[in-house]
């Protein structure tokens, strides 16, 4: 660190606070830090100085030294008894990553060098579960049954994992923290703990059941309500009635996604129904009334107005769907089909053309009448132009 000027370094002057010199050397270190540049070896080298420069100018009693006799303070061992307290590692020529450093670091990296990956307790895994409703249980709701296979806290350890229900130890190889550190070079590495895993924790005695998870995989049996008004794709919450915790932890959550099957006489959008009724060309031509089914159950009548067409749709207020969390109904669209007789027999026939013979174009089919009007006039202009 010959003649290295420490504050140029990090971009600072002399005059620099603690909390100024900290943020400068965390702006620089996570620029070039070596995870973010793979193979930088310009970027690696301005990383070691810029950590040489905090690692003296970051500590109150190095940097007095550095101010008082320069570089020289830190080179030939004088790094000791220039401001080193004891416990500290070897000086600046030594350089060994301790104290204010290494907590920097983790600070600003996390687990990049291998923090915590676990905790001892880990909340269990979410469960989806797909529901098929029929439309009427729907309008109506309904409690229906749910079965599916994931893991339950075991009754053996009451979920605890242990035998007996003791509770678990610190983990002798990390003391608890979790992860374990040694030095590799220049750098300090940090890797989650190999005999807790991480949790910084360990079972003497594991529950033999669960092997020491506190939980068995086991069919579960629930009851889920579903209120009226529920559409396609409806999710439900269940909490805490998903997967069980590890070793205690807390359950996940269960999602019911719903999906409701075709009717036989209604489609449904929204709040409102729609159901096709044919209805025979007789009533459609002379009107008539008609009775209307319910997706409740009942009957309503329906007046069908004389010369009612084929695609006419007729709506009936509030005798639609439930909407959720609402008193109100949606409406039901009766849409009519004219349905043209078959079958005729000779004398049906014959009374069709007295009809037809009677019956004057331009008043008893004004809407054939008026498209092939429109037709005659395409193909007069069509001739026109060639």
């Amino acid at each position: 660190m010959a003649n290295k000027d420490l504050y140029k370094t990090l971009g600072v002057s002399q005059s620099a606070s603690p909390d100024e010199i900290k943020k400068a050397y965390r702006k620089l270190a996570m620029k070039y830090h070596p995870d973010k540049n793979p193979g930088d070896k310009t970027a690696e080298q301005k990383f070691r100085d810029i950590a040489e420069a905090y690692e003296i100018l970051g500590d109150d009693q190095k940097k007095a030294a550095y101010d008082r006799y320069g570089s020289a303070a830190f080179e030939q061992g004088m790094g000791n008894g220039a401001g080193q307290g004891q416990g500290q590692g070897p000086g600046f020529g030594g350089f060994g990553f301790s104290g204010n450093f290494s907590d920097i670091i983790d600070e600003m990296f996390g687990d990049l060098g291998g923090g915590r990956a676990d905790t001892f307790q880990q909340i269990g895994a979410d469960v989806r579960f797909n529901l098929e409703i029929s439309l009427d249980d729907a309008f109506k709701g309904t409690t229906a049954r749910v079965k599916f296979t994931t893991g339950v806290s075991c009754d053996h350890c009451h979920g605890l994992g242990s035998q007996g229900g003791l509770a678990p130890s610190t983990c002798t190889t990390c003391q608890g923290r979790g992860k374990t550190r040694y030095q590799q070079g220049f750098f300090t590495i940090e890797r989650s703990c190999s005999t807790c895993g991480g949790s910084g924790k360990t079972i003497a005695d594991p529950c033999r059941p669960c092997g020491g998870q506190g939980r068995v995989r086991r069919e579960k049996n629930l009851e889920v309500k579903i209120p009226p008004g529920v559409e396609e794709g409806t999710r439900i919450r269940l909490t805490r009635e998903g997967e069980a915790g590890l070793r205690g932890g807390p359950a996940g959550d269960l999602y019911v996604f719903l999906s409701i099957r075709p009717h036989r006489l209604f489609k449904r959008q929204g709040a409102d129904l729609f159901c096709r009724i044919p209805i025979p060309m007789i009533t459609a031509a002379l009107g008539g009334e008609i009775e209307v089914p319910c997706i409740d159950g009942s009957k309503s009548s329906l007046k069908i107005p004389t010369g009612t067409q084929g695609g006419q749709q007729f709506r009936l207020r509030g005798k639609g769907m439930s909407v959720l969390r609402s008193g109100v109904r949606g409406d039901l669209i009766i849409e009519a089909g004219v349905e043209t007789p078959v079958n005729l027999t000779k004398k049906q026939k014959e009374l069709l053309k007295q009809f037809e013979e009677t019956s004057k174009q331009e008043e008893n089919s004004p809407q054939s009448t008026g498209f092939f009007a429109k037709v005659k006039e395409f193909w007069d202009e069509l001739g026109g132009t060639s």
